[in-house]
């Protein structure tokens, strides 16, 4: 047998479950549910209920969503007795989390919108917290997230809906198995593997089953690691590394008094890590003030910001050292967020250090966030000294160790000279793997040797001044970025960074880039941050990248400071311009507006290109940021801190982080690698050369010509296997194509498959792909459905309505002869591009009966707006009179759905209704409108800026 059945992989399951100590129980309706809610309630309450009593029960439990669900979860409820009595019943136990009651049962079916049953539950004290989802060995493993995501909403919400209680969801096809938290806003991307400590996942479902859903485990994941974001409205749950480091640190603080730090990469979660830390740290009542330190103001702000979302009333930020020793003795702050300047301030100004002196041989337990940080070493001495019973933990994603270690009075201070043991490592080896961060593709663009004719590392020996500062080396490297900046960026879905040495060079890089723009030779929105300072420039021959002073309140000293400060007021004046701001740089507190503005804005996609030196390199998050352009010397953690701006996690269409080097930085690359994960990582974090993707282009491309030679030959695939073939087949060609799209060599002509051959396949695909929703309305069973189509590598941003009307014009000037060729490849393009596929028919309309008659070929965006308008007008009308609705509510409706996002309750839809239908007409009808309405908007409305 080569797959095994569903049936098969449940039972055993199950029978595993039992054996872990889950009590089976047979629970086959929702009446079924919650009568064995009633008496696990009792038992575990060690109480009963009058019929009274837990109807009041079920009132309190079935309000709410998803996340106030999860709160009602947590907290006791205070019921009035009929006796007159209050008692304090409690769903979970979050103190002792193994005394709980542990259920498991399966095939439980719920009737909603449609009747769903679900494979097998885990109970909690009756209340179903553990959801898990089945396929057969060979399923694709994002099929049982999308079951669960109809179950969501076709039925979770239906009657009681008790099934919104759900913590954790478990999809497994018994080969691979992973897990992730409820939430109303859920990605696959968000689901997880479980690993052993040493982070080797644990993929089959047997060894999950016996690790994670042990009873006490499972009660404890649910107890004490899932975050409540309050910001978001989401439940967060921690990844295994995450969950065995904050482990680590409870067990040192519980045994030992010794420090210890967390190497887990960048853009691996650690503001989540860390909070839970100090969030269970809190609880310990010998613990008298958990401190968690940033180095920087901007991040004081941020992770403030964070701690809040993930608790509400978890902390208050210290605006100044006056505050920080308020909060100091503040008995009702156990958590305190602080920069290492204040905390230094504190300890070392006599007025402050006095005040706090009652709390020096409390318990405190300091938590350093990125503790690489070069500075801290001059505060760690003091904070030793002045604090008798103190324990400090780290944590960082590349260490100081003695190889990149900078010397301080010639001592080479490292993270283990400081923090002794690393409790728990994830390396940025790791989280490629579990596809946590991206893999780097570096591109290294050799100026010297195209214009020299010498190898870019003998330039070493040269003026560097004179050299890289050169106006033709400057020009050189700014038309190769505007030429290639649409490429690496498709098309300016993403953002990038550009790093370079010194504040002169950035001024001359970012008055050329101006010059250009005022020239017409490009219309990039490109901004720039940096200080006056003297830390601003590249000086350290390390290549590491200096701490950021935002200390702006003096004013410059010197000449070239001042001048610096002239350039930065200039540039800023021209961010306001673009931005219609106000921002300034003349104090510290301007100055962090200006920067969290234009962090703001290239997380938003508003900038283009960010122009630094050094600001932004290290603690910068953005996830639509996936290009860093380098001009300046990098080394060790300074390179991968910069790197590892580009490589979150976004989307399918964001395959990895690109590096365009202008510097020879291949050696230090491959240093830098080795240090921070292994000598042999290379090919882990790098994606292979240009040459080899083509190669597995041209191998995929073999076969799918195997499967279906030419494009109409998918028409003649006879079962769905044949076109599930296809499917894979083809999307593993957009996969290749979406990475060699980013390298600055590419050409369609270098692979076996014409461009027009790409946009025709791709035009088949979208047609399974519109055949399997057809099949689910239908609900319908399709071996189709066992695999993701992977939409966005399809969509292209460039191809949109304006493009086509350019095209149109070409269409209306070309000979009779080419006419019908050009319209052709015009309707193909519209057919294979996601956006625009709805509004084919439309166009062909279009160019068939109004384009033959336009006389001004200047005027074709005219006319086709006046088109569109009159065609949105008339199939508002069709849609209003078949379905007989109010067409000013209609318009309502369509105009809040385009405003926030969501789609009218089913309450709104009813009331758009000329005739109120009845109790049983009312959900098909609700239904059958809502999906007019969402196809109406894809048509006529979305993707249509053509004016």
């Amino acid at each position: 047998m080569t797959t095994q059945p569903e049936q098969v992989l449940e039972n055993n399951l199950i029978t595993q479950l039992q054996g872990l100590g889950h009590k089976s129980v047979t629970i086959k309706t929702e009446s079924d549910l919650v009568t064995n809610l009633k008496s696990q309630l009792e038992k575990h309450n060690n109480t009963s209920f009058s019929d009274t009593e837990f109807n009041k029960i079920l009132l309190h439990l079935g309000k709410g969503n998803i996340f106030e669900k999860a709160k009602t979860l947590r907290d006791k409820f205070v019921l009035l007795r009929d006796s007159g009595d209050k008692s304090y019943i409690e769903f979970i136990n979050q103190d002792f989390w193994c005394q709980n009651q542990f259920q498991v049962t399966n095939q439980i079916t719920i009737n909603g919108k449609r009747e769903n049953r679900y494979d097998v539950t885990i109970l909690i004290n009756g209340l179903p917290l553990v959801q898990i989802e089945l396929k057969r060995r060979g399923i694709e493993l994002k099929e049982a997230f999308n079951q669960i995501q109809r179950y969501q909403r076709d039925s979770f919400a239906s009657n009681h809906a008790l099934f919104q209680y759900v913590q954790i969801f478990v999809i497994s096809n018994g080969v691979n198995t992973k897990y992730y938290a409820n939430s109303p806003k859920q990605s696959f991307k968000q689901t997880f593997f479980w690993s052993k400590e040493n982070n080797s996942n644990i993929t089959q479902l047997t060894d999950f089953a016996s690790v994670f859903l042990e009873p006490c485990h499972i009660a404890k994941m649910i107890t004490k690691y899932i975050v409540l974001h309050e910001s978001d409205k989401i439940l967060m749950v921690l990844r295994p590394y995450q969950f065995f480091a904050v482990e680590a640190i409870i067990d040192r603080v519980k045994n030992s008094t010794k420090n210890g730090y967390i190497w887990h990469t960048t853009g691996s979660g650690k503001t989540l890590t860390s909070f839970k830390a100090s969030q269970i740290l809190t609880n310990n009542p010998k613990i008298k003030k958990v401190v968690f330190v940033v180095d920087r103001q901007d991040l004081d702000d941020q992770t403030v910001k964070e701690f809040r979302a993930f608790q509400k009333d978890s902390i208050d930020g210290t605006e100044n050292t006056k505050m920080l020793v308020e909060q100091f003795l503040d008995d009702s702050r156990p958590l305190m967020v602080t920069t290492i300047q204040k905390l230094n301030a504190a300890i070392s100004k006599v007025k402050f250090r006095n005040q706090i002196e009652r709390l020096k041989d409390d318990k405190i337990v300091f938590i350093f966030d990125e503790c690489h940080r070069s500075q801290f070493g001059d505060t760690h001495q003091r904070i030793v000294n002045y604090f008798t019973n103190h324990q400090l933990f780290g944590f960082t994603g590349t260490p100081i160790f003695v190889k990149n270690a900078v010397s301080k009075k010639s001592i080479k201070q490292t993270t283990a000279n400081l923090f002794n043991d690393c409790l728990h490592r994830y390396v940025i080896t790791d989280a490629i793997r579990d596809e946590n961060v991206l893999k780097f593709s570096i591109e290294y663009y050799n100026v010297f040797k195209q214009k020299h004719g010498i190898e870019d590392v003998q330039v070493e020996g040269i003026d560097k001044k004179e050299v890289y500062e050169s106006d033709q080396y400057v020009e050189l490297i700014a038309n190769y970025i505007i030429s290639n900046h649409n490429r690496k960026t498709y098309n300016r879905t993403f953002t990038a960074m550009f790093c370079v040495s010194t504040v002169d060079v950035l001024i001359k890089y970012y008055e050329l880039f101006k010059a250009k723009k005022e020239a017409g030779e490009h219309n990039l929105k490109i901004a720039t941050i940096f200080t006056y300072t003297e830390n601003e420039e590249d000086k350290n021959a390390d290549g590491n990248i200096p701490e950021e002073n935002y200390d702006m309140a003096a004013e410059p000293e010197t000449e070239y400071q001042k001048a610096s400060r002239d350039k930065l007021d200039e540039f800023i004046a021209d961010y306001n311009s673009m931005f219609l701001t106000r921002h300034s740089a003349k104090d510290g507190n301007t100055f962090l507006n200006y920067k969290k503005d234009i962090s703001k804005r290239v997380r938003n996609r508003q900038i283009d290109i960010l122009l630094v030196v050094n600001m932004f390199l290290t603690g910068f998050d953005s996830k639509p940021l996936n290009t860093l352009y380098v001009d300046k010397n990098l080394k060790y953690h300074g390179l991968i801190q910069a790197y590892s701006r580009t490589n979150r996690v976004l989307n399918e269409k964001k395959s990895q982080g690109n590096i365009l080097a202008f510097r020879n930085l291949k050696k230090d690359t491959d240093d830098a690698i080795g240090l921070f994960s292994d000598k042999n990582a290379k090919e882990t974090i790098i994606i292979a050369p240009y040459e080899e993707h083509l190669k597995a282009f041209n191998k995929a491309y073999k076969q799918l010509m195997s499967i279906a030679p030419t494009v109409d030959s998918v028409n003649d695939l006879e079962t769905e296997d044949e076109e599930l073939a296809f499917a894979k087949a083809f999307r593993e060609i957009m996969r290749l194509k979406n990475i060699l799209a980013s390298f600055t060599d590419f050409k369609f002509d270098d692979t076996y498959m014409k461009e027009q051959e790409f946009v025709d396949y791709s035009s088949k695909y979208l047609d399974l792909h519109d055949k399997i929703k057809t099949n689910h309305q239908k609900e319908a069973v399709s071996v189709l459905d066992e695999i993701d189509f992977e939409l966005e590598l399809i969509h292209r941003d460039e191809i949109n309505v304006a493009y086509i009307l350019r095209l149109l014009a070409e269409l209306k000037n070309a000979s009779k002869d080419e006419q019908t060729k050009k319209q052709k490849e015009i309707l193909d393009i519209v057919a294979g591009e996601t956006e625009l596929r709805s509004k084919k028919e439309l166009i062909e309309k279009f160019i068939l009966q109004n384009l033959p008659n336009i006389k001004d070929d200047g005027d074709i965006d005219g006319h086709f707006n006046s088109y569109w308008e009159e065609e949105t007008k008339v199939a508002l009308d069709k849609l209003s009179t078949e379905e007989a609705l109010n067409k000013d509510k209609v318009e309502h409706i369509i105009n809040d759905y385009l405003f926030t996002g969501r789609m009218a309750t089913e309450d709104k839809i009813i009331d758009a209704l000329n005739q109120q239908p009845s109790v049983l007409q009312r959900e098909t009808i609700s239904n059958r409108v809502t999906t007019k309405i969402i196809n109406f908007v894809k048509t006529f409305i979305n993707g249509v800026g053509v004016s």
